[in-house]
């Protein structure tokens, strides 16, 4: 027998987890025993750890992500050298949880988004499969999106699939709102099935303002610390009202986005328009930080609370590490509970890079592993390529 078949006989494996995310803040590692697959999946985190990208890495990602400056040898050259990079991280992943290296059955990757073009039913995740295989002699599985855009969908969002196995309830409906550089989320009422689910991108989470930060320190710092500027700051509430007409936040549902739409390129054009208002730095912050919970509270209020009865808002994400934000929500939200889902075990921080280590175990099972009332998909498939090494 291969590699690949005997995992599939496994009801218990250990799984590293891996995944970059649109805020570009590093890699996230999380390594996961895994009980069982489908429906009856029950699941431990061993360890967790973020490797922060260098500057200079940072940027040429960036770079790559924008069709003005990025370039086929860029991009070709970066696919090497972030397998090279995820491969590293996930050895020291299991390193750093006390997790023998042996012990290790695969790796899941999510890899690198740098574009998103579900209307044209493409899309372009980057870290090369091949590579993490070998420097690992592990089996890798990885490129999960576009096999969903095969199939109608829109390659987004994936976590609802995981929300669902990992956080359904008999008796509580629940929204499972993530807040990375995208803010996105999962519906999942009381005693749902699979396809009663749906989920969709909302807009900005923490892109706006990790990018509203950098330009007001010249780079010196990367991110609002617990909402330390946005605090400090007065909210330009007639801005905001304007920020809010942006037409994505009306569109129907399902849909997603991404750096394509709300990236650097917007993000200077409403620094400009703060500038032309002359707000202080601090009141820029405050107002790019409400719109990302005044969105959230318009998406939940229009396209999810006329559904499903939600007692419960569970966030993840680097956005629930800022307080103004969580602050806001439960102001905005005072019928339900707003909770991060370390009270459930899974820190806020790992929760994408589990969701990825447990999508490769159903694709290890041959188990569909995407939602299509999530994705907008025409049937389930199954996402997710197998690498194996030699």
């Amino acid at each position: 027998m291969g590699w690949y078949e005997p995992l599939a006989c496994k009801n218990e494996k250990i799984v590293v987890g891996l995944m970059s995310g649109t805020s570009l803040d590093g890699v996230d590692a999380a390594v996961v025993r895994i009980n069982g697959w489908g429906i009856n999946t029950k699941i431990e985190v061993l360890g967790y750890i973020l490797v922060p990208y260098e500057t200079d890495l940072r940027q040429q990602i960036l770079d790559c992500c924008s069709p003005e400056t990025s370039r086929v040898d860029l991009i070709c050259n970066l696919n090497v050298r972030l397998g090279e990079i995820f491969a590293d991280v996930a050895k020291m992943a299991a390193r750093e949880s006390g997790v023998s290296w042996e012990d290790v059955d695969f790796i899941s990757s999510h890899g690198q988004t740098i574009y998103h073009m579900p209307e044209q039913e493409a899309t372009l995740q980057i870290g090369e499969l091949a590579v993490i295989a070998q420097r690992t002699n592990k089996v890798v599985v990885g490129d999960f999106r576009p096999h969903d855009l095969a199939v109608g969908g829109q390659g987004a969002p994936l976590i609802p699939y995981v929300d669902y196995l990992l956080f359904r309830d008999a008796h509580r409906g629940r929204v499972l709102l993530n807040i990375g550089g995208i803010s996105n989320l999962s519906v999942i009422a009381a005693n749902a099935r699979p396809e009663e689910v749906f989920a969709f991108d909302i807009g900005p989470g923490n892109m706006i303002i990790d990018a509203f930060v950098r330009f007001g320190t010249n780079d010196a710092e990367t991110f609002d610390d617990n909402g330390k500027y946005a605090r400090s700051g007065k909210v330009d509430e007639d801005w905001l009202r304007s920020l809010l007409k942006h037409p994505y936040y009306h569109m129907q549902i399902p849909k997603t986005t991404g750096r394509e739409m709300f990236g650097s390129q917007y993000a200077r054009i409403l620094w400009q328009e703060a500038e032309n208002r002359k707000l202080s730095f601090e009141d820029r912050v405050a107002t790019i930080t409400a719109l990302t919970s005044a969105a959230i509270h318009h998406a939940i209020s229009t396209y999810v609370q006329p559904k499903v009865e939600v007692k419960e808002l569970i966030v993840g994400g680097g956005g629930e590490r800022n307080s103004v934000i969580m602050e806001s929500l439960q102001s905005r939200l005072p019928n339900m509970k707003v909770v991060s889902s370390g009270a459930f075990g899974i820190s806020s921080d790992a929760k994408e890079a589990v969701a990825f280590a447990i999508l490769g175990n159903e694709a290890i099972h041959r188990i569909p592993n995407q939602l299509p009332s999530a994705t907008g998909a025409r049937q389930p498939v199954v996402m997710g390529k197998v690498v194996l090494p030699t």
